[in-house]
């Protein structure tokens, strides 16, 4: 598990490809290898998978420009893990891995970091780990 503020040139509201890039470069610095991103069905979507010590990540990336409607946190909801363990099922399965590989569920949540001026591109990101247990 991992906190912490990471530096980006990336401007203050991120897209969602912005955040996604965020959250892999960040992952990549705990030392994660990247797999593959955005991987789609019509069960769900997968934002980031990694791959860590052998096991296979999928990681749901989350972004809040404020907390007005809540935290980055707060906006993972059931029914959101219910799809991606739908969608990590149909990744395994087209890859053949079911019988062959470990897998994990995490996120990714990520809000500005308020102590830095509105100017700054800081941003607070809270890594969870085995968000499905």
């Amino acid at each position: 598990m991992g906190t912490g503020i990471f530096p980006s040139s990336k401007k203050q509201s991120l897209s969602g490809a912005a955040a996604e890039q965020l959250a892999q470069d960040f992952l990549q610095s705990k030392g994660l290898k990247f797999v593959a991103k955005n991987f789609r069905t019509r069960r769900g979507e997968i934002d980031l998978i990694m791959l860590d010590n052998g096991i296979l990540v999928f990681v749901e990336v989350r972004y809040r420009s404020s907390v007005n409607f809540g935290s980055a946190e707060e906006s993972i909801t059931a029914k959101k893990c219910l799809r991606l363990s739908s969608a990590a099922q149909a990744y395994m399965q087209r890859e053949g891995l079911t019988e062959k590989v470990s897998a994990r569920f995490d996120a990714v949540a990520i809000s500005p970091d308020k102590s830095y001026r509105q100017s700054t591109s800081q941003y607070c990101i809270n890594w969870i780990q085995n968000i499905l247990q």
